[in-house]
């Protein structure tokens, strides 16, 4: 008998669990009826835990619930301090989220409990694998918070697969014997993604993958909840209760107003004397949220340009969309603009992703044909090299999983360590990228450019990196683990990344291509002047003075500051030096021969 291995969808708002039964991938209803269950969590004075729409229930009654945690998973402190949370939130010992006490691996955990649960009661019998979908856009900090999560509620990991990448899975399931090329639109509750795919006899390869863990329907009921407000008129401050009371009736209008032309926000007795009654009409909704929405734009259009699309109605067989927001009209119409074509509506949006994690984990068991699932990362990861250059060895977009090596030398004689970091960004300096990470490699002291490192960058199945640096004398390995506490940045600033890589291209490489010239001025002037006292007597006058006025062109260069002309300059000064390095040659010759003769 198969080994189960359970599919599940870990939302911000609402999670799913299935499996891969006689063949066909279902998902399995909880103790209501309902295949999908808040992603919500209660904890009482007692110490009891309840999870899903029970725990909603329990809002107001002095329980603290808490929902949309998936949003500080694999966060700092630092980073969320000034959120305005359903419950309070403060810093850990070791820098992260605490909210009500508790971590967002713990938070997750319970809801994934819940989740294993469901599929034991309807299984009839015990799980303990399970495949796990994650934003594409989660970094290896946020990855590993989910599956340390998952391994806290008794399950081992098998997979985390992206869910853009399990949408396509689900849209694809009947689809395996076609060629297609797809983008997956996923507007969730927390967090957006935007993946262009292809899928050919089986194999399913991410081109191309763009997004925001930090941009979702929970912004879209925060921007009307806020607008409503102002539309009070009350300058007092919402305590936290009638916040998220207005926030829960916000969300209830936006979907709504996905079928309807106008309804009402009303909340009676929301304070003393104040009874809210709003009229919301659609075209007011799409005003005030538009701005949120119009975020999307930008990763979309990015990711185009990624995958190397130039012509999306002619080039993509169909625009997926999943993610409860998409049920939005304005965001289907913004979807139409950007990709020329209508989106493609046939699954689920709040299944889909749930769905394709089944698929995969029933591949994974062997309870569905084999299919091969090729997911990319969506940063770029290196180490910084000598003059505080970005030394990529795992460009963007590049399928996984995968491994990259390089071999590095010491840049100054006679050191003894080098320091390795590890970088994660799309810029050409080390100092504008993110570091993940740093190991100092140990070798025995040798002339420069003589002791010899070699470093592997390892991204596994799901997306996780291990660095390994072997010091290839004594062959001593040195292995590096990006822990969850890694990398300290929001989504805001790798959106902010990746644009600025693209406004500052022109100035980021101007400034690598004079460092790289600088590095190399800095090594051939020594080099110049030492040739020049042994051999410069024997030179031609005009191959001397050829010298030396390229060698003066490259010290006023440096002064400059410019890279092109350092650049050209250090190359006239290496072509006017051609000479001058074969009367080296033939000296040192003559030196060996002569050697040779007096033994």
């Amino acid at each position: 008998m198969l080994e189960d291995i359970i599919g599940i969808d870990l939302g911000t708002t609402n999670s799913a669990v299935g499996v891969v039964e006689s063949g066909f991938p279902i998902l399995l209803a909880n103790a209501d009826g309902e295949r999908i269950t808040p992603s919500a969590v209660s904890y009482a004075a007692d110490g009891s835990v309840v999870v899903g729409k029970s725990a909603l229930r329990r809002r107001g009654a002095g329980v603290q619930v808490i929902t949309s945690i998936k949003r500080y998973m694999g966060r700092r402190y630092a980073e969320v301090s000034e959120d305005k949370y359903c419950v309070p939130l403060s810093g850990g010992a070791d820098g992260g989220v605490l909210a009500a006490g508790k971590t967002p691996i713990e938070v997750s955990a319970e809801i994934l409990k819940e989740l294993k649960s469901i599929a034991e009661t309807q299984l009839e019998r015990n799980v303990c694998k399970a495949v796990i979908t994650v934003p594409a856009y989660f970094n290896d900090a946020q990855r590993n918070a989910t599956k340390q999560a998952g391994e806290l509620a008794g399950l081992e990991v098998v997979r985390i697969v992206s869910e853009p990448t399990a949408a396509a899975l689900a849209y694809g399931l009947d689809k395996l014997e076609e060629y297609a090329k797809v983008a997956v639109y996923d507007l969730g509750g927390g967090t957006f993604d935007i993946s262009v795919l292809e899928m050919r006899e089986g194999v399913f390869q991410v081109l191309a993958t763009d997004g925001d863990t930090q941009l979702g329907g929970d912004d879209i009921d925060e921007a009307l909840a806020h607008w409503v407000w102002a539309q009070i008129g009350e300058q007092s401050t919402l305590s936290d209760g009638e916040r998220q009371r207005l926030i829960d009736a916000a969300r209830d209008v936006k979907e709504q107003l996905s079928n309807t032309e106008s309804t009402a926000l009303r909340i009676p007795f929301f304070r003393e004397n104040l009874n809210l009654d709003i009229e919301v009409s659609r075209q007011q909704f799409e005003k005030v949220v538009a701005s949120v929405i119009g975020k999307t734009e930008s990763h979309c259009r990015r990711v185009l340009n990624d995958a190397g699309i130039k012509s999306p109605s002619e080039e993509l067989d169909a625009v997926v969309l999943v993610g409860g927001s998409t049920r939005i009209p304005s965001v289907r119409a913004l979807v139409e603009k950007v990709f020329e074509k209508v989106p493609d509506v046939s699954q689920h949006p709040d299944e889909a992703v749930a769905l394709g994690a089944v698929i995969q984990a029933g591949v994974l068991s062997g309870a569905l044909r084999e299919m091969v699932l090729l997911d990319v990362t969506p940063l770029s990861l290196g180490i910084e090299t000598f003059g505080g250059l970005m030394n990529v060895l795992i460009p963007r977009n590049t399928t996984i999983p995968c491994k990259a090596g390089e071999m590095f030398t010491n840049a100054v004689a006679n050191q003894q360590s080098m320091r390795v970091r590890v970088l994660q960004g799309e810029r050409e300096m080390a100092r504008d990228n993110w570091e993940l990470g740093k190991v100092d490699v140990l070798f025995e002291s040798a002339p420069k450019g003589q002791a010899r490192v070699g470093i592997q960058f390892s991204i596994d199945e799901n997306g996780i990196l291990e660095v390994l640096t072997r010091d290839t004398v004594t062959n001593t390995d040195t292995l590096l683990e990006i822990d969850s506490a890694a990398v300290d940045v929001d989504d805001e600033a790798v959106e902010k990344m990746v644009s600025e890589s693209v406004d500052y291209a022109f100035d980021d490489m101007s400034e690598r291509i004079f460092t790289e010239a600088k590095m190399k001025a800095e090594e051939l002037l020594p080099a110049v002047q030492a040739g020049m006292e042994q051999v410069g007597e024997v030179m031609e006058p005009t191959d001397v003075e050829l010298i030396r006025t390229a060698e003066l062109d490259v010290r006023s260069a440096l002064e400059t500051g410019e890279a092109n002309i350092l650049k050209a300059a250090v190359q006239r000064l290496d072509k006017a030096t051609e000479h001058m390095a074969a009367v080296l040659v033939e000296k040192a010759m003559e030196a060996a021969l002569m050697k040779k003769l007096g033994e």
